[in-house]
């Protein structure tokens, strides 16, 4: 569970409680019903206010992030998914434990889970990394999941080597590529970056001007 869906979690518990006090005191005391019956009509109110103002944050979530509710359970969908593969795919690249491996898998791993992170976040993100979710992040997992299979063999053949050699260089190869794909999804923060870079330096430069204009 993520910071945003945690947080969202405590207030649906908060407003599930209330609900379910609020509930429980009109039903005793303005409609006069038993301390049981409150009791049960109450259960029943805190969990409409619970699953309501679940409704309600998710709503204003996805206005908040420019979507319609089709798109971001589109999302949401992949994103589940992407978190098994992503899973899959480090327990996969950590089973191979030779030096030679240990670093770059790291790296692939850190990188898959990077831009998972990322697209959670802020599901706008999602679409700038479409190569990765529908394409990069399987072959990953696939070609990691029989490297690892194929290098625990105590045994192998001149034709397992082989095999063995040519995967490690396409995973290599597809680490190249999401990083890329990372570098895609970064872009417009690197843009926005570069433009608040640009107007503080204009800014910095302005203010030496006149203090060197106040000194003369």
């Amino acid at each position: 569970m993520d910071l945003r869906a945690f947080l969202q979690f405590i207030i649906q518990s908060m407003l599930g409680f209330m609900g379910t006090v609020l509930t429980w005191l009109v039903g005793f005391f303005a409609f006069s019903q038993t301390f049981l019956v409150s009791s049960l009509i109450a259960i029943g109110g805190g969990i409409m206010f619970f699953i309501t103002s679940k409704q309600i944050l998710n709503y204003r979530y996805v206005k908040r992030n420019g979507l319609t509710r089709r798109e971001y359970k589109f999302i949401e969908s992949n994103l589940k998914e992407a978190k098994q593969k992503v899973s899959r795919l480090q327990k996969a690249l950590f089973r191979v434990r030779t030096l030679q491996d240990a670093k770059r898998n790291l790296e692939i791993a850190r990188t898959a889970q990077k831009i998972y992170v990322n697209a959670k976040r802020d599901p706008n993100r999602f679409y700038q990394a479409e190569g990765f979710f529908y394409n990069h992040l399987d072959s990953l997992v696939e070609l990691a999941e029989k490297y690892a299979f194929l290098a625990s063999q105590p045994a192998k053949t001149r034709e397992m080597e082989s095999s063995l050699r040519e995967t490690r260089q396409t995973i290599t190869t597809l680490g190249e590529t999401i990083r890329k794909d990372l570098h895609v999804m970064l872009n417009d923060d690197m843009d926005t970056l570069h433009f608040e870079l640009d107007v503080a330096k204009q800014s910095i430069h302005r203010m030496n001007k006149n203090n060197k204009g106040m000194m003369k």
